[in-house]
């Protein structure tokens, strides 16, 4: 499979699995109604591991914009291909957020509350403040790139034995970290469905997509893959800070 779409299969299957569970415990009348937080983080957990054990093997299973430029930053990743992963990973995740639409459109239509419909698409912070949402998404990432960094040793990123320990990464994070922000941590996965969301139409409809909150779970991730590919090299080599 060529690269380019290794990375928008595995995003859309991250995308159609992660924002799955999450409609499945806040839309009306599902079978996981209101099973809570922990059923989210490790749907979200299983999504990931799905999703690099499936393209690993043809991507490198990246299936995130921040740790593209983190492993390219870090030298694990030819910044010559970060530019299609990128568009990829963006296309997969509106593949994605789609079939969650599609998927869930008779429960979208028995649900009320607008808010909950908005966050089967994209993050929302618990208590809004810019400042503290930034921090926590740059916080997050950096703790996932950290440690991706440490796993990808081929040309591409990760391997399909890594699947495990990256989905077990991201259950980790959002159980100690996601409760602030709902753990973007990805810039497409956020973003991208968030431009679905206010696209189509909703049945018994929608809220506005909330954009003055937008720009945080993007940058913050960019933030914070570039600050832990930094951290990576330094550990590395302290001699030899570069970009590659």
């Amino acid at each position: 499979m060529n690269p380019f779409f290794g990375e928008l299969i595995g995003t859309a299957l991250l995308i159609l699995l992660g924002n799955g569970v999450v409609a499945n415990v806040v839309l009306n009348g599902t079978k996981g109604n209101n099973a809570g937080w922990i059923v989210i983080t490790w749907g979200w957990g299983m999504a990931v591991f799905v999703a690099v054990f499936t393209v690993a093997a043809f991507s490198g299973a990246h299936i995130n914009p921040a740790v593209t430029v983190g492993l390219a930053i870090a030298g694990k990743f030819e910044w010559a291909n970060v530019p299609a992963y990128i568009v990829a990973q963006f296309l997969g995740a509106f593949i994605g957020a789609f079939l969650v639409w599609l998927f869930y459109r008779p429960h979208y239509a028995i649900t009320e509350d607008k808010d909950l419909k908005l966050a089967t698409f994209c993050t929302a912070p618990a208590i809004r403040n810019p400042v503290s949402n930034l921090i926590g998404e740059i916080i997050g990432t950096f703790v996932l790139v950290f440690a991706v960094l440490f796993l990808a040793v081929s040309v591409f990123g990760l391997g399909a034995l890594d699947a495990l320990p990256v989905g077990l990464l991201v259950l980790a994070i959002g159980l100690s970290l996601g409760g602030t922000t709902g753990y973007a941590i990805n810039p497409a996965r956020d973003l991208g469905p968030r431009i679905i969301h206010a696209i189509l139409p909703m049945p018994g409809g929608k809220r506005d997509s909330d954009w003055k909150y937008a720009w945080i779970p993007v940058l913050g991730p960019f933030i914070g893959a570039v600050i832990a590919s930094l951290v990576y090299l330094v550990l590395q080599d302290p001699s030899n800070i570069h970009f590659r």
